[in-house]
C-alpha cells in the first residue's frame, strides 16, 4: 500500500470511530453520520484511484 493510501486510510478509520462515537453519544442523527461516512469514503476512494 502506498503512504498516501495509507493515510487515507488510517484518517477514515480515526473519522469513522469519531463518527460511530458522536453518534452513539447522541450528538448527530443516522441521516447525518451516514452522510458523513459516504463523503469519507468519495474521499478513500479517490486516495486509491491516485
Amino acid at each position: 500500500m502506498s503512504d498516501e493510501l495509507d493515510e487515507a486510510v488510517g484518517e477514515f478509520l480515526r473519522q469513522y470511530k469519531q463518527a460511530m462515537k458522536d453518534y452513539d453519544r447522541g450528538y448527530v442523527d443516522a441521516d447525518a453520520t451516514l452522510s458523513l461516512i459516504g463523503s469519507k469514503v468519495e474521499e478513500l476512494r479517490e486516495a486509491r484511484e491516485n
